[in-house]
């Protein structure tokens, strides 16, 4: 056979279609406009001018003298000399004519001057002002916050004699169970009870915090004490609420272990007065602090029960958020109310036999 009956036959070549046309070329961009400088920041620029450059200059102009400024400032004539040089190259302006016998303010000197002086003035008197508060007599405002029950029988009635011996310092003093913010409460000093946990504030235990099961005589009479805390169940007891709502879990040391009780009761109140009252009143027994019950129990009107399981790790506590920089009003105020707290007879151990 011929190859030429099967071969396939090559395609027509179709004309190739035309060429569309060029895009119009892009028109030429212009040259970009000269941007004008930034101008300085004002703001930006007084920074540059040194405040020590200022405070050397408003000396000597007031002085008269670098060498008087220099014994104003405290500091050499040579570094009041630099600093007003400095602050002169800073401001491309000579700001005094200086001669062997002789200082004066150049024209620009006095406009300079009658411009910044006042400031300059405000804010030495505003150093000098915190400097006093720090180092001075005391005097200003404290903000004081406790628990309801420590503050009411013991820190408020030191109030008085404090004022007595400041009486530069006002005092406004919150009563609240809840925990204190410093912060939010804007409270300066602050009482706590209880153990302290929080590491962000520093806290002085004023005495320890004792702890104890009280009745009265007619109580223990009618019904008997509780020797175990197991018999504590079969005991009218009465509670006491925290501003939180929670109750007040009683708290016990058995075996160097602490125990926590909560005892079922037929009273609960959220002041610690009224459940002292309850308790002198013989309506049952409860667990209160040492402050609260001391009086009562030497006198008397209060017995003790289960005095060798009370818990020996909690404290009264005067916090306050740092050491450094304390203004003298609350150094003053932390001292005093440390030593009359630590004179007063709170501790309901310190010379009262109670009975295991």
């Amino acid at each position: 056979m011929h190859n030429s009956v099967f071969a396939f036959a090559e395609p027509a070549r179709m004309p190739a279609p035309p060429a569309p046309p060029a895009p119009p070329a892009p028109p030429m961009p212009s040259p970009p406009r000269a941007q004008p400088a930034p101008r300085p920041d004002a703001l930006a620029s007084s920074f540059a001018t040194t405040y020590a450059g200022v405070v050397a200059f408003i000396a000597v102009a007031t002085e008269g003298s670098f060498a008087r400024a220099a014994d104003r400032l405290g500091i050499g004539r040579s570094a009041v000399s630099r600093s007003v040089q400095r602050l002169e190259d800073q401001l491309n302006v000579r700001l005094f004519v200086r001669t062997t016998r002789s200082t004066t303010l150049t024209r620009e000197g006095e406009l300079f001057y009658a411009n910044c002086h006042t400031s300059v003035d405000r804010i030495v008197q505003a150093m000098e002002e915190m400097r006093d508060l720090r180092e001075g007599p005391p005097r200003g405002h404290l903000r004081i916050s406790a628990a309801v029950g420590f503050g009411r029988r013991v820190v408020a009635p030191l109030l008085h004699a404090f004022r007595t011996a400041y009486p530069e310092v006002s005092l406004d003093l919150v009563l609240d169970d809840k925990a204190t913010d410093f912060l939010s409460d804007r409270v300066d000093i602050a009482f706590r009870n209880g153990r302290m946990e929080d590491a962000q504030i520093i806290a002085k235990q004023l005495i320890p915090m004792q702890m104890l099961v009280c009745a009265s005589p007619a109580y223990a009479q009618a019904h008997g004490l509780p020797e175990t805390l197991d018999d504590l169940a079969r005991h009218q007891c009465i509670n006491f609420r925290f501003a939180s709502g929670r109750l007040f879990e009683w708290e016990f040391k058995v075996d160097g272990q602490l125990r926590k009780f909560q005892p079922p009761a037929r009273l609960t109140y959220n002041d610690a007065d009224l459940v002292l009252q309850a308790v002198l009143d013989g309506q049952g027994i409860a667990q209160m602090s040492g402050y609260l019950i001391c009086e009562a129990l030497r006198s008397g009107a209060l017995v003790p029960c289960l005095a060798q399981h009370a818990p020996d790790d909690r404290g009264h506590y005067i916090c306050y958020l740092s050491r450094q920089h304390l203004p003298t009003r609350m150094r003053v105020f932390i001292d005093f109310m440390t030593t009359r707290i630590r004179a007063a007879d709170l501790q309901c151990f310190a010379d009262l036999s109670v009975r295991a």
